[in-house]
């Protein structure tokens, strides 16, 4: 669904203008209804969820972990700790959490990464770092795809 690469800086009272590339290509149903933004648990950004996109990661764990199991509360607990919902205000713009923000060293200028359904949020300088070497891309590529002879099914 998201696609593309955006730059965006927090504005005077921590907000930030959505992106008119990302805003175009949201389904019209769906320009109304709130975000959710989570803390990724492998890298250090943020991620933002279409609310659909949010129920099926909830349904996907609701179906797999037992909240009467103690373990298992634990992960639904943590899951949750370091998300909101974000509606849109009237500008289309978003009210990202302070605390989320300084969790992964955002402060002004940052990076919002289109991936299917997902956008990654991430600090500017800490985006540019996270490039994979050209040589080594290619290299995982052909090592998990290139021998795949049902690519096209």
């Amino acid at each position: 669904m998201f696609v593309g690469e955006y730059i965006v800086k927090l504005d005077a009272k921590g907000r930030i203008a959505f992106p008119s590339g990302l805003k175009k290509q949201i389904p019209a149903e769906d320009l109304e209804k709130p975000f959710v933004v989570k803390k990724d648990i492998y890298e250090p950004c943020l991620i933002l969820y279409p609310e659909q996109e949010w129920d099926t990661h909830m349904y996907i764990m609701k179906r797999k972990l037992n909240p009467f199991n103690r373990v298992h509360a634990r992960i639904i607990r943590d899951y949750h700790r370091d998300s909101a919902r974000l509606p849109f205000d009237g500008s289309f713009r978003l009210l990202i959490p302070k605390k989320l923000l300084d969790d992964v060293n955002i402060d002004k200028e940052m990076v919002l990464a289109g991936q299917e359904g997902k956008i990654e949020i991430w600090s500017k300088e800490e985006y540019d770092k996270q490039r994979m070497d050209q040589e080594v891309f290619a290299k995982n590529i052909e090592e998990i795809l290139g021998n795949d002879t049902n690519f096209y099914e």
